[in-house]
């Protein structure tokens, strides 16, 4: 990939553009204030917006930098709202001086103030005053927001005083996530930092559990309305399962609890590993560059994944088809293993905050599903490797599965029997342990009792099959199941990748064995209790049936060869 082009000089930018503004009105005898004026003034700005993105797609091609792309854009929105805020004072309202009371900061805010723009994307502004608002200031902030509405950008808006922002933000979370993210943007900078310094000590210090309850839960809320799992086949990349909405609510979580300046500060506070900090760095860049391609390729602000534009954009990104598959399935099973590892963050950067608490404050414990007065465990029946921790397994020793590989298995056997939800430290340790899924724990004999066990469970086998697969080990235990696990099939009649549909068929199964389903599929209902002798090949050929797709040879005939294997 070729070296990112370095970023044009903000300020000579601005530098550059004031001053052709400055020239359009002094043509016009020096008064910017009339029609004619702002017509030319509007003209130029959006040629050189459309400059801007032109050459910002052009260096996305050239370095596929997802992360760049979006700074650049920011970058030039920079030069541009503060041209026009010195043309505005300069040549509009012509003044040199400002009182105290008009003096203004702007700051950006939301994603904006996180200094990365999609093409589509929300200007968030904050017009930050000292007192209350004055004529000037009011006439300033509408110039400046006119002129963005007619550039045909869409752009969120606030004017508050100091006292007003932390205020609201003590009230209301959407409010104080949008200031968490602030930027200096221009004007008075002291105003900035009186209220970044007011915010930090008068907000964030007093409100960290219910700020970060707030923010799990609106991620809850949004996972169900987009669809719960992240492997639906047109995918949201912005506010779907694994996508960019979840990486920001986890910065947001641990800048918030450890009131971090930049994300590298994530492994200074030892949250994560110099590995899963590149992980997150990787995962963030390669959604940028996806959410960028897709709001140049449609012209709209447009986050959702649909078949129509992912052949186009698969091209756009440079995939190329190998036999058995297209280059559009090798782009989506991509996306889907970053959507995995946007999961695995998650639990880690959760777990990680669940130390912190436990050491400093009981108070947060319902957040993390602790007991009150910190950590209590009970032991697992069975088993010296495992302990229950308020209805979640967790692992005794960080020894457990180097001195026994098969306890990988055997956790997941356990929280099935059980009925157990996993802590976090169990799962991260898992992930970090799959080294040691190979041929020899493939071939014990233990281990496979122990799997088929979890396959035809009687409690939810899908459940725990999910979460092996989630946590890497279903595709490493059963290689071919690895082969298609984030695979799409690039047609109209499948909703879900590969593994996940394979899943969900065993899940199907169960239901009916349950008797969940005897309204839907009556006939089988009546069928399946009478056959107990055939049922576990029943749940392998459902778990077998589609193993093989993606490979040059028909998937019946190979799949067949891989279950006989």
């Amino acid at each position: 990939m070729p070296a990112a082009k370095p970023f044009p000089d903000s300020k000579s930018e601005q530098d550059a553009l004031r001053e052709a503004l400055i020239a359009i009105a002094d043509s016009h005898g020096g008064d910017g204030s009339s029609h004619a004026v702002r017509a030319e003034v509007l003209a130029h700005l959006k040629t050189v917006l459309a400059e801007q993105r032109k050459e910002a797609e052009k260096q996305l091609f050239e370095d596929g930098g997802g992360v760049a792309c979006a700074q650049r854009l920011s970058a030039g929105m920079d030069a541009m709202i503060r041209a026009v805020y010195d043309f505005a004072l300069e040549r509009v309202f012509k003044v040199v001086n400002l009182s105290q009371g008009e003096r203004l900061a702007l700051v950006a805010v939301g994603g904006y103030g996180r200094a990365t723009l999609a093409p589509g994307s929300d200007i968030d502004l904050l017009f930050v005053l000292p007192y209350k608002q004055t004529p000037l200031g009011e006439q300033l902030a509408e110039y400046i927001l006119y002129m963005l509405w007619d550039l045909g950008l869409t752009v969120g808006h606030a004017t508050r005083s100091i006292d007003e922002c932390v205020r609201l933000s003590k009230a209301d979370t959407t409010i104080c996530t949008a200031i968490l993210d602030m930027r200096y943007l221009y004007g008075e900078q002291a105003l900035y930092e009186e209220l970044h310094s007011r915010f930090y000590d008068e907000v964030v210090r007093n409100t960290v559990s219910a700020f970060i309850q707030a923010k799990l839960g609106e991620r809850d809320s949004r996972h169900k309305r987009m669809g719960e799992t992240r492997y639906l086949v047109e995918p949201n990349i912005k506010d779907g399962k694994g996508g960019l909405r979840d990486l920001q609510t986890l910065f947001w979580i641990a800048k918030y609890f450890y009131q971090l300046a930049d994300r590298s500060d994530l492994v200074k506070k030892g949250v994560l590993s110099r590995s899963e900090y590149n992980l997150f760095v990787k995962c963030e860049d390669f959604l940028w560059a996806v959410r960028c391609h897709l709001h140049f390729l449609t012209g709209k602000a447009e986050e959702r994944l649909g078949f129509e534009v992912q052949r186009e954009l698969a091209d756009r990104l440079g995939y190329k088809s190998h036999p058995g598959l297209k280059d559009v399935e090798r782009f989506m099973k991509h996306y889907f293993l970053i959507a995995k590892d946007v999961g695995d963050l998650t639990r880690i950067i959760c777990a990680a905050l669940e130390e912190e608490e436990v050491k400093q404050a009981p108070s947060f414990n319902r957040l993390f599903q602790t007991l009150p007065f910190g950590r209590r465990s009970r032991k697992i029946n069975g088993t010296e490797d495992f302990v229950v921790e308020n209805k979640r397994i967790n692992i005794a020793a960080d020894d457990v599965f180097e001195k026994d590989p098969v306890n990988i298995i055997r956790m997941f056997w356990f929280a099935d029997r059980d009925e157990l939800d996993f802590h976090p430290d169990a799962l991260q340790l898992t992930r970090r342990s799959l080294k040691l899924i190979g041929k020899g724990l493939r071939s014990d004999a233990e281990a496979n009792r122990l799997f088929m066990d979890i396959l035809t469970s009687r409690n939810d086998p899908a459940l725990n099959l999910r979460r092996m697969n989630e946590a890497g080990v279903l595709g490493r235990f059963i290689p071919d199941f690895g082969k298609v696990v984030a695979m799409m099939q690039f047609n109209m009649y499948h909703h879900f990748t590969v593994d996940e549909h394979l899943i969900r068929s065993v899940d199907v199964l169960s239901k009916i064995e349950r008797g969940l389903l005897e309204e839907d599929h009556p006939l089988a209902s009546s069928i399946l209790p009478g056959m107990e002798e055939q049922r576990r090949i029943l749940y392998i050929a459902l778990f077998l049936h589609d193993i093989a797709k993606g490979r040059p040879k028909d998937h019946s005939i190979a799949g067949a060869e891989v279950a006989e294997k």
